[in-house]
């Protein structure tokens, strides 16, 4: 990374293993999975964690910073631009940032807060700073047909053009003691791709692996991006961290969208799930899978009543009329 850096590439880290890191300091080895016991393992970690990366960066000379994210940080608006913009002012000072979840307030219980999986807080960095490609290092060589510990005839994927139930099903367990497996990868690398990134996934092990991969050395699996780079608003708009709800339409709604790249209509909603208000982001989706997110026209209880709706029938539906959309197709972004 300090010489891609030197090279005159940006590199940001995104990092777990605080709550290790604070497990090995003290000493504790009974498991323990309380709220507040995580939360001084992570306090205590996320200190040795930087350490560590700082020691490390400062023997070729380079600088780092820390950046804690929550989920609550991205879902705002305000708070998404700002952690952008911290990110890239510490990149134009040649600072090598490295990004970690807040652990110290943000555990799996507290759901509205965390961000889950190191994986998915890497596509959210790479979808903040624009990111040209984003590497997420494991201790395969990538996505293999099967899991080649268990299937001695299994393959590895080298490129991916679009992540189906096919590739879905090459996905198994999780990897060594970490949260996540390729399960998370593929999520990653869905919610990156589709707003312009380039995703590998590879193995950290292999000596120089980073510095091959900048220059085009093929290695591990490929996702090219599935679409042009998204502006800022619609990036926050997929990167679903603010959702409340969402809406099962319509196989006539959804190719509408992903074929014309239509509003969704009151018409084409069948279900409406959870509980949300006008202007806030929910998912749209089929029965089987999500298709998009965006931001509601109208409440989940004003959605209720319009579902199956023609847009003329609005004003006469709810006593008011805020458009003849649900979602408009400018608030809108395909998954």
């Amino acid at each position: 990374m300090a010489q891609l850096q030197r090279d005159g590439v940006q590199v940001i880290v995104v990092t777990s293993g605080a709550v290790a890191a604070g497990r090995a300091r003290l000493g504790v080895s009974r498991p323990r999975r309380d709220i507040p016991f995580r939360q001084v393992l992570a306090s205590v970690g996320q200190g040795q964690l930087m350490q560590a990366y700082d020691q490390l960066f400062a023997e070729h000379g380079v600088v780092v910073a820390q950046a804690l994210l929550t989920r609550r940080d991205l879902s705002d608006r305000l708070g998404y631009l700002n952690a952008r913009n911290t990110l890239l002012a510490l990149l134009e000072y040649n600072v090598v940032p490295i990004v970690n979840e807040n652990d110290a307030v943000a555990v799996e219980e507290l759901a509205e807060s965390r961000i889950g999986e190191n994986d998915t807080l890497a596509a959210l960095t790479a979808n903040l700073v624009d990111a040209d490609l984003l590497v997420i290092l494991m201790t395969r060589e990538g996505l293999y047909t099967a899991d080649p510990a268990q299937d001695p005839t299994a393959t590895l994927v080298q490129r991916v053009e679009r992540i189906d139930a096919t590739v879905e099903a090459y996905a198994g367990g999780r990897e060594g003691g970490g949260t996540g497996g390729m399960i998370t990868k593929l999520q990653a690398a869905r919610l990156a791709t589709a707003a312009g990134t380039d995703v590998i996934v590879a193995s950290g092990l292999e000596p120089g692996i980073l510095g091959r991969l900048v220059q085009g050395e093929p290695a591990g699996t490929f996702f090219p991006a599935a679409a042009d780079r998204l502006e800022s608003r619609k990036r926050w708009i997929l990167a679903g961290l603010s959702i409340r709800g969402s809406v099962i339409v319509d196989e006539g709604a959804a190719k509408a969208m992903r074929e014309r790249k239509t509003s969704l209509l009151p018409a084409g909603v069948k279900e409406v799930r959870g509980i949300f208000e006008r202007g806030e982001t929910i998912a749209i989706a089929t029965t089987e899978t999500r298709i998009a997110c965006g931001i509601s026209n109208y409440s989940s209880e004003e959605m209720l009543a319009l579902r199956g709706a023609k847009s003329a029938q609005i004003s006469e539906i709810l006593g008011h009329d805020y458009g003849a959309e649900a979602v408009h197709r400018d608030n809108l972004v395909l998954v």
